[in-house]
């Protein structure tokens, strides 16, 4: 059901739901006592875990395994005013078993950037939180069909 503001807010299964039909995401870790977001390419896997595939060498496969990392996805229609957003919160490891790794392989997401298998990983965000929100016509539904910009006086 929809609140008063035009927002509504998605259980477990709708939010996981969205996420799969979306390309892109965007992980969130500490990188040296402060935020960092990285946007991936990634894919769903069992019991709504996110599969993100990454090199070996790289710095996120190594900030990332056995903390507490949050993912996000959405999609926004600006011209309706509408759209979705699931924030997954969870711990974050690399896959080191290699049946694991073998399966991913070719049911996980693709790599952006050709890097050889062998030196690849997989980053899997155990899902412990699973929120979502969904807003539709906010901008029609205030009579305001003009698209909304930042800055001073808005």
């Amino acid at each position: 059901m929809y609140r008063n503001d035009g927002f509504r807010e998605l259980d477990r299964r709708e939010s996981l739901r969205l996420l799969a039909t979306a390309a892109i995401g965007r992980i969130v870790h500490t990188r040296q006592a402060l935020p960092a977001v990285l946007p991936v390419n990634f894919c769903l896997d069992h019991d709504g875990a996110v599969v993100l595939r990454t090199s070996a060498a790289s710095e996120l496969a190594r900030a990332v395994d056995g903390t507490v990392v949050a993912f996000e996805a959405d999609e926004v229609d600006r011209a309706a005013g509408s759209g979705w957003s699931v924030v997954v919160t969870g711990t974050a490891e690399v896959v080191t078993d290699p049946a694991e790794h073998r399966r991913l392989l070719d049911a996980g997401p693709r790599s952006w950037v050709p890097v050889p298998a062998r030196q690849e990983v997989f980053v899997r965000i155990l899902p412990e939180l699973v929120t979502g929100r969904e807003v539709t016509g906010g901008r029609e539904a205030a009579g305001d069909r003009a698209p909304r910009t930042a800055g001073l006086g808005s």
